[in-house]
């Protein structure tokens, strides 16, 4: 199921086929939040940087028939982290892990100059 489908089939001029083109053409370009001028009613779109497109042409039964697709999708891609934000993220997970309170590396080792000295009291 399609969440919008909009479709307007009416007879054209030469000109007035070139001009809805190029609104099109236009609103392409500008990208963005674009309203469109489709006939009787204003088609308002988001388009991205980036789409698909697919170009079709079709003769027979005496017609041409020249159909232009663009397409894109409905939401924004995801943007992956850049590799500083990556490499810092990184880096802070490459800390160490603070020691468990009480226990330090330090006085592990003043624990056992503690007992050298003591011994050599003795």
């Amino acid at each position: 199921m399609k969440d919008l489908k909009f479709e307007q089939k009416r007879s054209l001029s030469r000109f007035e086929a070139a001009d809805q083109l190029t609104a099109l053409a236009a609103a392409l370009r500008e990208g963005g939040d674009v309203d469109l001028e489709l006939g009787l009613g204003t088609l308002s779109l988001r388009i991205p940087d980036d789409l698909r497109s697919e170009t079709e042409v079709e003769i027979g039964n005496g017609e041409i028939e020249l159909e232009i697709e663009f397409k894109w999708p409905t939401t924004p891609p995801r943007t992956t982290p850049s590799r500083t934000v990556a490499a810092t993220k990184k880096a802070r997970g490459a800390k160490k892990a603070p020691a468990e309170p009480g226990r330090s590396s330090t006085r592990t080792s003043r624990s056992k100059n503690t007992k050298r000295s003591a011994s050599k009291a003795n």
